[in-house]
């Protein structure tokens, strides 16, 4: 074994494929690339796998310089965005959320009668995927059952995972020696889906208190934008605004049909002769009409972090304040029970090879496949890299 601890790792070379595996570094169970793996499979320990933030000042630019890799930007540029981390004294709070979460589910996985260690690895900060990967094998764990936190398909919260643990195997040397096997996108999964409902409907419920009536409100379901591109491309073809928008309309139909919402996007980053999806948070909140209240729901995001914290209750409760509107943002899945349980499901899912007909889904989509198929996700502008948990490319 070989690691470069503490520093995330190089862009991976290549993957390591079994002797007739499709799908590399995967377990015997997942290698042949069915879309879902129905037979039972054994693990050794889950990988919840975290974007990672800065925890201090000093933090903020090489965490910023880690994300943006490759791309040549400059830090004064970088500076633009530093800012919003500064705001709040240099430190993400996704990193306390992921601490949160790991305990949370070890705990309800014992539970469940199924008592796996859960390790924690980020993509652009300590502890780094590299970091986790050795530990697993230092503590005698070779087959790994991964978890993004995040929940739709799209490059940035599917696929660039993938590659990261391509890079992690790579750097650590354990490529051919660890499995990773990736949980299905759980955007629809009823325990994700579930505080959403709570969330509108106390918020609802808050706004009707305060004398707003349902026909003076308006639901905006906030993701992260993408590039137009990217959508496009996204899941089995435009799957990630498609997942959005069929999630949001189940919850409005849970918790208040009667009521207007729309998706909107937010946290933008490309330049301006790129398309982005659309509209703005921010937009859409100004031109709202015959509106009194709007809820902000972070449908897009598992935690709080920099996008929910600055985006939303900074950026665009100050734009709804200006605009004279009541304004609730509901909370975001976080550690609540029904939320954890949904992963620790996802986890006894593959353990049990539990039949695709009988997991847990609450959109027309059903449960997404365990497998990432061929091209899925792809990005366009960098083109394919080395990944795993899926069929190439």
């Amino acid at each position: 074994m070989r690691s470069t601890l503490g520093v995330k790792p190089a862009p991976a070379t290549g993957v390591h494929l079994d002797p007739g595996a499709l799908v590399p570094s995967a377990t015997p169970e997942a290698s042949g690339g069915i879309e879902h793996v129905e037979v039972p499979t054994r693990y050794d320990a889950v990988l919840l796998s975290g974007f990672g933030g800065p925890e201090g000042q000093d933090d903020v630019i090489p965490f910023l310089r880690n994300v943006t890799r490759g791309r040549g930007i400059p830090d004064e540029r970088l500076e633009e965005v530093a800012h919003h981390y500064r705001h709040f004294g240099g430190v993400s709070p996704i990193n306390d959320h992921n601490r949160e979460l790991r305990s949370a589910l070890e705990d309800r996985l014992a539970q469940r009668g199924l008592p796996l260690p859960v390790i924690w690895g980020n993509r652009n900060w300590t502890p780094y995927l590299n970091d986790a990967i050795a530990e697993a094998f230092q503590r005698g764990f070779t087959r790994l059952l991964a978890i993004p936190t995040s929940a739709y398909s799209s490059y940035s919260s599917c696929r660039q995972y993938r590659e990261d643990w391509a890079d992690a195997l790579e750097d650590s040397g354990l490529a051919g020696t660890v499995a990773i096997d990736k949980v299905r996108p759980f955007f629809n999964h009823p325990g994700f889906v579930a505080p959403f409902v709570e969330g509108v409907r106390d918020a609802i419920a808050a706004a009707e208190a305060d004398g707003i009536g349902r026909s003076e409100i308006e639901v905006l379901f906030c993701t992260h934008s993408i590039p137009t591109l990217d959508a496009e491309l996204s899941g089995v073809g435009g799957s990630y605004p498609a997942q959005h928008r069929s999630v949001a309309g189940y919850v409005m139909a849970q918790a208040a049909p009667e009521v207007a919402w729309q998706l909107v996007y937010q946290s933008r980053s490309g330049p301006p002769s790129q398309p982005w999806l659309e509209p703005d948070v921010n937009d859409a909140i100004q031109e709202l009409q015959g509106r009194r209240g709007v809820i902000l729901v972070p449908l897009g995001f598992v935690s709080d972090h920099m996008e929910v914290m600055w985006d939303l209750d900074t950026e665009a409760v100050e734009t709804a304040t200006e605009a004279g509107l009541w304004v609730r943002r509901t909370p975001t899945p976080g550690v609540h029970p029904a939320f954890v349980d949904a992963l620790a499901d996802l986890v006894a899912e593959r353990i049990e090879g539990r039949p695709a007909a009988q997991r847990g889904a609450v959109t027309a989509e059903g449960p997404w496949y365990d497998v990432c198929r061929p091209g899925c996700c792809e990005n366009r502008r960098l083109g394919f890299k080395p990944a795993v948990a899926g069929l190439a490319p």
